[in-house]
């Protein structure tokens, strides 16, 4: 059987260039070399390799990556790439047009607020980079300067107390939901440090929540998916508070690092890491450019 010719794209100019580096890494360790001729390429310094692949496999995260811009070069040269097409990149990027679609779709999000406590978030970025919980009043024009650091535009909400849990999603046309994973980090709430630092969190999966409370957080990842026109694969994220699943984000490209929540909340339905870049790899394989 002919090998596919696999490029790994990774890296890229943005906030999470270093995780990617790792989810990339971490990729191309575990596809199966039976099956792909596996060659790594760091955005944007060896972008032009990608030429000569048959698919690319983006461990990309955040701006340039996760946004809709490398997937739309991708397009323009007919080449398949795992995870959401464009516009579904820049929607789940774009926080401000996302929780519109949200509250259109009628799906629970914390309310846009000047309040504290409260949370101040880039509308731009993802891996919770940039995002402040402000408890103290005083703080408050503090946070909105180093926030904006990141992105210029800003996003003020609620600060919602409560169980954090995640949930992947695998699917074209008929997506399904993984098993929900419940996050408990050792800090306020579960920031890049806490994510990609071993020992800095602790997931357990499936989450410790009641089957009604599971369901709803099931529904609302599928929904949160089919609403931005996710292809491949994502991964909602929740806080859970008085049974009612509170969606705070989707990430188009999670993490695929030794320490990421996707890769084991599929373990947890018997998936092992090979066999998920499988999954991903046919599901890319089989969705139209567009």
């Amino acid at each position: 059987m002919k090998k596919i010719r696999v490029a790994v794209l990774m890296g890229g100019n943005s906030t999470e260039r270093e995780v990617s580096l790792m989810s990339g890494k971490e990729v191309m360790k575990n596809l199966d070399k039976e099956k792909y001729e596996v060659i790594g390429i760091v955005v944007p310094e060896e972008l032009e390799k990608v030429k000569n692949v048959e698919m690319a496999f983006l461990a990309l995260h955040g701006k340039g990556g996760e946004d809709g811009l490398i997937q739309g070069y991708l397009e323009t040269l007919g080449i398949k790439y795992t995870g959401c097409g464009v516009l579904a990149s820049a929607i789940g990027m774009d926080k401000k047009i996302f929780r519109k679609l949200a509250e259109k779709e009628g799906l629970l999000m914390a309310k846009q607020t000047n309040k504290i406590p409260c949370v101040v978030k880039p509308v731009n970025g993802g891996s919770s980079v940039g995002v402040v919980i402000v408890k103290n009043e005083n703080k408050l024009e503090e946070a909105i300067k180093e926030v904006k650091k990141y992105d210029g535009e800003i996003i003020i909400e609620e600060y919602i107390e409560g169980t954090e849990v995640s949930c992947g999603v695998l699917g074209n046309e008929n997506p399904m939901a993984l098993p929900v994973i419940e996050i408990v980090p050792k800090k306020d709430f579960f920031d890049y440090e806490a994510k990609y630092t071993v020992g800095m969190s602790e997931e357990i999966c499936p989450a410790r929540l009641s089957k009604g409370v599971t369901k709803r957080v099931l529904e609302a990842t599928v929904r949160t998916f089919k609403m931005i026109r996710g292809r491949g694969y994502s991964r909602v994220d929740f806080i859970i508070k008085n049974g009612m699943p509170y969606l705070l984000e989707i990430n188009t490209l999670p993490g695929l690092t030794p320490n990421s929540l996707l890769p084991k909340e599929a373990k947890a339905i018997g998936m092992n890491y090979s066999q998920l870049l499988d999954k991903i790899i046919e599901l890319a394989l089989k969705k139209p450019l567009k």
